[in-house]
């Protein structure tokens, strides 16, 4: 495979990443703002600055809201959850495409 090739699928995948971004400050606020306004319980469990808080962050990683009998809560969670994934996966797999494009050049 070229070095050029493997380059520009690692952009590819940065690309993806920021576009999972993007999705990400759209719904994440909004899930806080429902959690903040019907469950004050859990908003005091993911507590103030929650945005990018790592424990706020692994909550929503790991599917938290499920706990939560709140349809409205899983409609704005998961979508959060998705774009979180896909910020991840992208980074990763750029950062692999990178390595392997520059030990091919």
């Amino acid at each position: 495979m070229d070095a050029d090739l493997v380059l520009f699928l690692a952009l590819s995948a940065f690309a993806t990443a920021i576009a999972g971004a993007t999705a990400f400050v759209i719904f994440w606020p909004l899930t806080l703002v429902h959690v903040r306004d019907r469950h004050p319980q859990l908003d005091a469990q993911l507590g103030e600055g929650a945005f990018l808080k790592p424990s706020a962050l692994w909550w929503l990683l790991r599917a938290g809201y499920r706990t939560t009998p709140d349809r409205n809560l899983s409609g704005l969670a998961t979508p959060s959850r998705i774009s979180l994934l896909v910020i991840l996966g992208g980074i990763a797999m750029g950062g692999v495409l990178w390595i392997i494009g520059k030990a091919l050049s």
